[in-house]
This record gives C-alpha cells, structure tokens and sequence, in this order.
C-alpha cells in the first residue's frame, strides 16, 4: 500500500484512470500515512470517512466511464477554506465552534472535478505568520532534518508539511504576501500563487482581501498545473474575481523558454542572503540560458518599500475583516457584565498575539491624525511598485528570484516579529502588484534544507509561468524525500 504514496498528482490521476489501482487503495493509503505522521501537527481535522465515501463514488464513476479531471486524488485543505459540515477555525480559539453551512468556491471546484477530500491543514492564525507557529493548537513541524526541528515556513505550513511528509497527494493553500511560496521554498515542493482575481476568494476567511490568493502546493509543476485547472475560474459571488478563461495549463508543460527574456532584478541579491541559496540562484540562471532564454539584468527600486508597505496595508485590512468576530455573530463568546465586558474578553481570549499585534497596527493606521501619513501613503507606493513591475515586463518576459533568503530555521528561533516579517522580503512584492509567482524546489543546503527559486510573470500568464518553471523543474532533477516523510 505504502507503494501508492510514491506517485505524484499527475501519475495518480492516470493509473486511476486505467484501473492500475482505485481511489478508495489510494486514499486508504493517504489516511495511513496521515497516521504516520501524527506528530508533524499538519492536520486539525480528518474526515476518514467522507473520504472513503467520495474515494468510491470516484471509483464508479471511473467504472461507468465518467472520469472527472481530479477523479479519486486525495488532497489536504487549508483550514482557510470554509468546507460545508466540517470545522472551519482558521487556527484561531475565536473560531473553535465554527461549523460552515457552505462550501467555498475553490473547493467546490475541486469536489465538483473528483478531488478526495483528507482533512483540514494547519496554518497560522488567520494566516498571519510565517513559520507556522501562531497557530492556536500548536506549531507545525518540517519533515526535513525532524532532529532539529525547522519551521515549515507559514501561513500554509500545515499544506507544505502534508505534501513534503507524503501525507496529503496535494493541498490548497493561501497567500498574502508569500504564504504558499515560502512554505513550499522550505518544504522542498512547489507552490503557486495565481493572478490576484485569478481563483474565487468567496468563502475563504478573509484576512487581507486585496492581496488574498488561493493556490495550490504539490510535488511537482504539473501537479500544480493540475491543480490550478480545476481551482481557477471566474465567480460571480466574488466581485474580485477576474471574468477570463484560462488555459488548460497542462498544455503547457513542455513549451520550453527558446527565445523568451528572464529577468534578473539586482535588488534581490542583497546582503544576508544564504550562499547556498545564492550559489543555486546562479545555477538557475545557467539553466535558462543553457534552454535558450535571454538572461537579462533589472531594476525595481521600489523593492525596499515593499515590507513596509505591506505591513501597513494588511494589517489595515485585517483589523477591518477581524472585526466581524465580536461573540455576537460569529465564533466563540466570552460573557461579561457588560457589551463592551463582553467584547473585550471574546476577542481577548479567542485572538493570539500576533493577530492582536496587526489588529493594533491597522486600527492605528487607519485611525484619525495617521490614515494619511501611514495608510495612504503605503497605497501610493504600492502603485509605484506596481509600476515597477510593468515597467520591467515591457523589456522581459519572466523574473527570476529566490524564493527566501534563508532555508528553512528552527522552531523558536525568530522570536522577534521583525525578523520574522524579512522572511516575506522576496514574496511581498509580487503580492503587492497581483502578480503570478511559483516557488519550486532546486536542491539542498549544506545541512540538507531544500532551496526554493521563484519566477514571476506578467498578471495571468500563469500559462507561460508554468512553461518556464518546468524548465527550471526538468534541469533541477529534485527527487530528495524528506526523512519525514511517510514511507
């Protein structure tokens, strides 16, 4: 059985189709390995059997000759994603008897195309963080090097651990400011951030609704090709959502880059960066002149205001969406002897310290005396770095970066929620402007960490983003299994 974990997205979603094995073997197998890997925390919630259930519906719908795209594949969910009947909390206290009466639109797609259904992944709370650790129930725990316990990087660690640990085929994930692509950078998978308006963001939890992205994290480039077919389409519940078809991006696979232009901008080999990471970033770019592309020095020099901005913008944002969670309407409700008691002891009680922290940041920015001096301001240089990007697209067609500039650290390491915010450094501007970004995996570290590269491309080429990420993919040959991983 053990043998079925050994397949990737795309090799699963075949050998199903031509009854190598059923769902219901394949899934079974997951939920075993899920068991085996109890203690990396990757799950909040299991539905064993509602996967069982949806494993042999897709087992007859094989049988009868109706295959969906993602008939029968097990996958993780974020436990961002509202999922109808089954414990939605977004890692937080505040949200423990949260129960949705709806599904969200990206998962419904993926149910309507045949995905099985594992569980709910751990994540930060609502998505804040970068290692994983604000969760309510507890830190998430990298399958690499398991004896020095390493972050799994956030907000998706629990999305990144499942896939890395061979406990979830593939999961969804969210990004703000590089939720999937650090993660995935630190877990040695792949993770894509789509276009902003590219997949529907009704019925994810909101954090930071102008720069919230759903995507996918999986083994492979064409896994998430796979994946962000089914995930992607316009909605009509999201007023965000962007009214474009996409193509099938499994199509695009294997156009190779001949004659395409890689940017390289210069403000993204600055001091601090790992030499390790460094060292692979070069050899990446060998690969892509040694396939035929056009290598071709950059500048964004609104790069450095990129974190600032953004820790200005999406704390504004979540101080406004958070406020929903009053122990009225939603979540759980400390009483008190007064409606002001009341409040301050639900949201005291049910927020962690660092949502509290950018619930504070954001009133204060948005508050009387500072909108202009904090708020509007960070809008404006955002459009400049927008502008950046546009500027730097009319000249090439892809960036080439790091993905972080580190390899993954340890638990309890960064303390200090400055230093854990430069972990953003690489993804944030990306986010900022909208822009498709994939982290995928190109070798290890000296201590045996994996290094992530990232490419961004002009907003909804994700067919050409995937294109050149297999590129970088077919060169990398990454197939080093994390010690933790299920076997």
């Amino acid at each position: 059985m053990s043998d079925l974990l050994k397949f990737n997205l795309l090799q699963a979603e075949k050998a199903i189709k031509n009854k190598e094995f059923t769902s219901v073997e394949l899934t079974n197998a997951y939920i075993k390995a899920i068991d085996d890997t109890y203690s990396l925390g990757a799950y909040l919630e299991t539905v064993k059997e509602k996967s069982l259930d949806m494993a042999l519906k897709s087992d007859k719908n094989i049988a009868d000759g109706v295959a969906r795209p993602l008939e029968g594949l097990p996958i993780g969910v974020k436990d961002m994603f509202c999922t109808k009947g089954i414990k939605t909390t977004a890692s937080s206290k505040i949200l423990d008897n949260f129960y949705p009466t709806y599904e969200s639109t990206v998962t419904q797609k993926l149910w309507d195309d045949g995905a099985v259904m594992l569980g709910k992944l751990s994540c930060d709370e609502f998505a804040m963080g970068s290692s994983n650790e604000t969760a309510a129930k507890g830190n998430v725990k990298n399958p690499w090097l398991l004896d020095k316990q390493v972050s799994p990087g956030g907000s998706s660690g629990g999305s990144a651990s499942a896939v890395a640990s061979r406990s979830a085929l593939a999961a969804t994930g969210t990004d703000t400011g590089g939720s999937i692509r650090q993660p995935a950078a630190f877990c040695g998978i792949t993770g894509l951030k789509p276009t902003y308006g590219r997949c529907s963001r009704w019925g994810i939890v909101a954090f930071s609704s102008s720069l919230d992205q759903a995507g996918p994290l999986t083994r492979t480039v064409g896994d998430s090709a796979l994946m962000l077919n089914s995930m992607a389409g316009y909605d009509k519940k999201d007023s965000t959502s962007a009214d474009l078809k996409m193509p099938d991006l499994i199509d695009c696979l294997d156009k190779g880059v001949k004659g395409k232009k890689i940017g390289i901008p210069k403000e993204y080999t600055q001091d601090g960066i790992s030499n390790d990471i460094i060292k692979f970033f070069e050899t990446s770019i060998n690969w892509l002149k040694d396939a035929g592309a056009e290598i071709v020095p950059v500048s964004l020099p609104h790069t450095k205001y990129a974190l600032p901005v953004y820790y200005i913008i999406a704390p504004a944002e979540a101080s406004s969406n958070l406020a929903r969670y009053d122990g009225v309407r939603f979540g759980v409700r400390k009483e008190g002897q007064s409606l002001d008691e009341m409040y301050e002891l639900t949201r005291g009680n049910g927020f962690g310290e660092e949502v509290k922290r950018r619930i504070m940041i954001g009133t204060y920015v948005l508050s009387s005396g500072y909108y202009d001096a904090y708020y509007l301001k960070a809008q404006k240089v955002r459009r400049l770095i927008k502008q950046d990007f546009d500027n730097v697209f009319e000249k090439v067609d892809f960036l080439l970066t790091p993905s972080t500039p580190t390899t993954a650290f340890s638990l309890g390491e960064k303390q200090d929620p400055l230093t854990m915010y430069l972990n953003d450094i690489f993804t944030v501007p990306a986010s900022l402007a909208g822009l498709p970004g994939i982290s995928l995996p190109v070798g290890l570290d000296k201590s045996g960490l994996p290094i992530g590269m990232q490419l961004i491309a002009r907003a909804f080429d994700e067919p050409g983003l995937i294109s050149t990420a297999q590129v970088i993919e077919n060169y990398a040959e990454f197939n080093f299994i994390a010690d933790g991983a299920a076997k």
